[in-house]
């Protein structure tokens, strides 16, 4: 059978099995091109009944198309292995790019129960395509010649990745252990999927209702806003209630004098799904690792750290054990010291208590004024949605010629969604980005940028990326627009460059391997610009009086840059040894949660008035993408703060700087060795002493 008699056997049968799909089905947007702009997703037209009948579309179309990969009669190449394996399931792309971003953002049981449904057919459909024989020796017989093979640098890096991919998910293993590993893989994504709804029902369920005014004692009239705001939404009209959202969380703790309120909302966000209610997720975590550490000694790992850490440039576990404690020490010698200041404070006020955790930020703003003479709340005015958006914009066109503008006539998934299209210098289209900041009950905690659609080339022309960014600012209140704190700020610029590496992003393919501790690397280097005083005074401008951020005001946070460093770090820090205590355990099955985090806590020294950024019952990073790799934050901070070195030898919108970090590391990360794209930027390896000058940690 000639390949044009199979492609046109392949064409009749798609025909033929969308013909016969229920009318719902063939009125499906997703089963058809859009007409929309950039073939962006028709959101105006999508409804949740669409994706699963799509799903199952994509799932039937990619089996097709591996198979007929799998079953070619002629001598496995890359040219008709690895590129069509890496063209198929576009369909399915389409579809789970959508759900997977709009879940976490416009989350409803109707969506969540869509996730667990679809959930096993994914599962299944993956493992049926990693573990694939015929498949697997196809590919296993071009990475035998690729010495022989002549292949570019991106198409080498390509097949040595896939070919160890299917490794690890399975591909030699015997037919018992392909059966149990994929029971494992199924109830493994049920259990993730499980855990975040959790998450997000106790995150929506937490939160203290204030009925009297004095109870809102020292707290600024934009904090009591966003209290009365929230209180109206949920319909308790003449109360003030705060959340455990970040944007409301927060500046409750910094500014409420009222100690007892502090504990009850800092209690309320620690103890999200650790109160033994049906949202409790204890016993999903135990299962959760305890299926994770079976599939890696199936696989041939120690433990899940083990396995994680051979994609990563670490490398091993105890590359970042010994890294982490390097930062440790110094750090939390730095954060007893900033204690004994604020316990100080709270002996001249003769407050006749200890300092506990839930005191920190209230003391710490207070020493912050008492040092530095700045004030949160005073700098906020300054950081308006608006006025940090105008920043941003400008960085990416001061260092790349990028112009961002609004589109009004993209559909999108939600009305406080913008677009924009993003165009290179000379007019050309590099993507699109669309934005979601402001919190809602509907939407996962945090900030983070994903994608509807990546960038690659389809018959030698380059199919956009459309971009998202996700956060969670407070909202506009009657007469006072969103309003940020600088870490909000720093926030927005790291997102954003996360964002700029997806539309700058210029491989050939759609698969790529940028490992965990990499992939912070354009993100964090875009915080560095935030409060650079060149590009303050064009963005950081009083909403109220239209007065330019101050050179004696960017002064002081500039000499504040080191404040509170060592509590940062230590909560930061500490987070990152629980991610890899919980990866380098093999026993999650028999462990007591919160016993195993106090121990996890108690052996590196952590002191109880700093906890740890995240308890493993709200962790979400452990399972995210993140799996032992939440000090990728600090491992990609090295490489960030060398980076902006080069920046700083020359200037901080130096053009040819730009272009070489662009061309090297935002457009080319995934497609070759990390290191190597890093030497080829900077001219040799990172350097660790502008991290931990940067830290306060020398």
């Amino acid at each position: 059978m000639t390949r044009r008699t199979t492609l046109a056997l392949l064409a009749l049968a798609s025909m033929l099995a969308f013909l016969s799909l229920p009318l719902a089905g063939q009125d499906n947007p997703f089963l058809v091109t859009p007409s929309t702009p950039f073939q962006t997703p028709p959101f105006d037209l999508i409804q949740n009944a669409h994706y699963l009948p799509a799903v199952q579309e994509g799932i039937r179309r990619q089996q097709a198309e591996v198979d007929s990969i799998a079953n070619n009669q002629e001598a496995a190449t890359f040219e008709n292995m690895l590129a069509p394996l890496d063209k198929s399931g576009e369909l399915l792309s389409t579809v789970t790019g959508v759900f997977y971003s709009l879940l976490g953002t416009v989350t409803t049981p109707e969506m969540q129960d869509l996730a667990n449904e679809m959930s096993p057919l994914l599962s299944a459909h993956y493992d049926n395509i990693s573990l694939n024989e015929k498949l697997f020796a196809r590919i296993k017989a071009v990475h035998e010649r690729r010495a022989d093979l002549k292949l570019t640098a991106e198409q080498l890096y390509l097949l040595e990745n896939t070919y160890r991919d299917f490794l690890r998910r399975g591909a030699l293993l015997d037919k018992e252990h392909k059966a149990r590993l994929r029971d494992i893989n199924r109830e493994h994504a049920l259990l993730e999927l499980r855990f975040n709804d959790n998450l997000l029902a106790e995150t929506n369920d937490s939160y203290i209702v204030i009925d009297n005014k004095a109870d809102l004692a020292g707290l600024p009239d934009g904090v009591i806003a966003i209290g009365e705001e929230t209180a109206r939404s949920m319909n308790m009209p003449g109360k003030w209630v705060f959340t455990t959202q970040r944007p409301s969380w927060t500046p409750f703790l910094q500014y409420s004098s009222v100690r007892r309120l502090r504990q009850d909302l800092y209690t309320a966000y620690a103890m999200r799904g650790d109160r033994n209610n049906e949202s409790d997720n204890k016993a999903v975590l135990r299962k959760l690792f305890s299926l994770r550490e079976e599939r890696c000694r199936m696989l041939g790992y120690a433990t899940p750290a083990d396995y994680y850490m051979e994609n990563r440039m670490a490398g091993t576990p105890e590359a970042v054990d010994s890294f982490l404690m390097r930062l440790w020490t110094p750090a939390l010698t730095r954060s007893t010291a900033e204690l004994a200041e604020m316990q100080a404070i709270i002996d001249r006020e003769q407050g006749g208590f200890k300092l506990e955790s839930w005191d920190w930020w209230y003391y710490a703003e207070k020493l912050r004024k008492a040092k530095y003479d700045l004030d949160d709340a005073a700098l906020r005015p300054y950081f308006t949605l608006e006025n940090v958006q105008v920043g941003v914009f400008t960085l990416a066109k001061e260092l790349f010629g990028l112009e961002l503008n609004e589109r009004k006539d993209i559909p999108v998934y939600h009305p406080e969604v913008r677009v924009y299209e993003v165009r290179e210098a000379n007019g050309d289209l590099a993507g699109i980005l669309y934005t979601d900041f402001y919190v809602r009950d509907s939407k996962q905690g945090g900030a983070w940028s994903g994608a509807f659609r990546g960038a690659y080339y389809q018959n030698g022309k380059r199919v956009i990326p459309l971009s998202t960014l996700v956060c969670n600012f407070p909202r506009p209140s009657p007469g006072t627009p969103s309003l940020l704190s600088i870490d909000e700020a720093k926030t927005y610029f790291h997102e954003f460059g996360h964002s700029l590496n997806t539309i700058l992003s210029n491989g050939t393919y759609r698969t790529g391997f940028t490992p965990e501790d990499a992939v912070e690397l354009p993100s964090q280097i875009m915080e560095n610009w935030a409060l650079e005083p060149d590009l303050m005074q064009l963005y950081a401008i009083h909403y109220q009086t239209g007065e330019v951020i101050s050179a004696a005001l960017i002064e002081k946070l500039k000499n504040s840059d080191l404040f509170n460093q060592g509590f940062e770090n230590v909560e930061y820090l500490a987070a990152c040894f629980l991610d890899m205590a919980w990866h380098e355990l093999d026993n999650a099955e028999s462990v007591d949660v919160i016993d195993f985090e106090n121990k996890a806590m108690a052996k590196i020294g952590l002191i109880p008035e700093i906890l740890p950024r995240y308890h493993s019952t709200y962790f979400t990073h452990i399972h995210e993408g993140y799996e032992a790799g939440y000090y990728s934050y600090f491992w990609a901070g090295v490489l960030d703060a060398d980076a902006f070195e080069a920046f700083k030898e020359t200037s901080l919108f130096d053009k040819k700087t730009a272009t070489s970090f662009r061309a090297n590391i935002l457009e080319k990360l995934g497609t070759e060795d990390a290191m190597t794209l890093y030497k080829r930027f900077r001219g040799r390896e990172p350097e660790v002493e502008p991290f931990l000058r940067r830290r306060g940690l020398l």
